[in-house]
């Protein structure tokens, strides 16, 4: 086999694991906002509901916006791989997703240890 077309191959496949990675991490995200909104109060056997709404909300919209970027990266690194070239990660999408997934886990914390 020609030793480029099987790199070509790799690289193309290696963009399509990354891409379900995403996808994955998005679904986790999404699983993580339903059981922070509706099945933790419940087992926590709170009156006080607001707060792991607004969590679950946020992980709902961290994990929306993931499964966003899969496919616009995807799209964009296929599209380079055709001109020979790199694209890097949007570096101010991956601080605020860092960021906001942070603080929700904080959040969650603090709502284990003082709710």
């Amino acid at each position: 086999m020609d030793e480029t077309l099987d790199a070509s191959r790799r690289t193309h496949m290696a963009n399509e694991r990354t891409y379900l990675a995403w996808w994955r991490t998005g679904l986790a995200s999404l699983a993580v906002a339903l059981a922070a909104a509706r099945i933790v109060p419940d087992l926590a056997n709170t009156h006080t509901r607001w707060p792991y709404t607004v969590i679950g909300a946020g992980f709902a919209v961290i994990g929306l916006s993931q499964m966003l970027y899969a496919e616009r990266r995807r799209t964009e690194v296929e599209a380079a791989l055709r001109r020979g070239e790199f694209v890097a990660v949007n570096r101010v999408l991956m601080f605020v997703i860092t960021g906001a997934s942070a603080l929700l886990g904080l959040a969650i914390l603090g709502l284990i240890l003082f709710g």
